[in-house]
């Protein structure tokens, strides 16, 4: 529940400041990506208050792995997309799709722990 309040926290600050302290600095273009890396970024610190939250009910190593990808998600899909807007270094978005792939591995992991 810590991690998933601490990275929705995060997310709301981040979108706070890209709607107001990067409009007119980043392009267009950039300022999606931005937005890109914030929206998923809230996604799945709502997926892992959900994890916290369904720990109670379901046990074992798949539901824990799956609050761990959702972590390792964020960090690399939202981290790279915030490198990419601000840096402009476009080798960051190779990174991207390794944090797609965690996030598609932790909903995965919490499908097959609710079974």
């Amino acid at each position: 529940m810590l991690l998933g309040s601490v990275a929705a926290f995060l997310a709301v600050t981040l979108g706070a400041f890209g709607a107001h302290g990067l409009r007119g600095r980043l392009s267009p273009d950039m300022l999606a990506v931005f937005e890109t890396g914030v929206r998923y970024h809230m996604y799945h610190a709502l997926a892992i208050l959900l994890v916290g939250l369904v720990m109670g009910r379901l046990s074992g190593w798949l539901i824990q792995t799956a609050g761990w990808c959702f972590v390792a998600g964020i960090v690399l899909f939202s981290g790279s997309l915030y490198a990419l807007a601000l840096s402009g270094v476009t080798i960051l978005g190779a990174v991207t799709p390794l944090g797609g792939v965690a996030f598609l591995a932790g909903w995965a992991c919490l499908a097959f722990a609710s079974i």
